[in-house]
């Protein structure tokens, strides 16, 4: 028996890949130039506390752009540098609102001076759905255990826009999509079969993003 469900478990395991997709899009294909002294920083879209990309997913991307030069800002610390003009009311939400914004002379000069060449807004979510089966758990006087199965259905949906905060033009998007199942094992303990769609997107997102950008040596 055990080893039927040791077997059971690992062709579950077999199949809890997430299947990941992403597309993107930048005009003619252009690279978009980077040096030592500019660096990039990654938003989250957030609307004044009723929504709020996941600031972990947002620091998982930041985290797999950095190295071979480029520099990511961090994003807490640009929301502070150029308080309150990127809190969740005030951020400009199209590059008609970022034009307006980059004409005050006092915000140019703080972006310049932390060097901050491009932007990426971030929006997207995880999101659980599609559950099946139960779990039933008990305690006895001989021991206790659990007994059933259950599975449910993650997706993760993210896209990514990039920004030039010096020329004030989108240089390009991407999107990814990630899916997958997960399955929980009662065999006396509750043994989880995890697919990792989150970290998943976030690997696929942030090496593709910085794909985007050619570091220029000459600085």
């Amino acid at each position: 028996m055990n080893r039927l469900l040791a077997l059971g478990a690992l062709i579950l395991l077999a199949g809890c890949g997430a299947t990941t997709t992403i597309d993107e899009y930048r005009p003619n294909n252009q690279m978009m130039d980077i040096n030592s002294e500019q660096s990039v920083v990654i938003l989250g879209r957030r609307d004044a506390g009723h929504y709020d990309t996941d600031r972990e997913f947002i620091d998982c991307v930041a985290s797999k752009m950095e190295g071979a030069d480029i520099g990511v800002f961090p994003e807490q610390q640009f929301v502070d540098a150029i308080y309150p003009w990127f809190e969740p009311r005030t951020a400009p939400k199209g590059l008609k609102r970022l034009r307006r914004l980059m004409e005050d002379s006092a915000i140019k000069e703080k972006i310049e001076r932390n060097g901050i060449r491009y932007l990426v807004w971030l929006d997207g979510s995880t999101e659980t759905h599609d559950k099946g089966g139960s779990i039933s758990c008990a305690i006895g006087p001989g021991g206790g255990g659990c007994f059933g199965f259950a599975q449910w259905e993650k997706s993760s949906i993210y896209e990514a826009i990039v920004w030039d905060l010096t020329n004030l033009t989108e240089k390009g998007r991407l999107r990814v999509d990630s899916s997958g199942t997960s399955y929980l094992l009662g065999v006396v303990a509750p043994i989880p079969l995890l697919t990792p769609v989150k970290n998943d997107a976030c690997a696929s997102l942030g090496t593709q993003l910085k794909q985007f950008f050619t570091v220029d040596q000459s600085q």
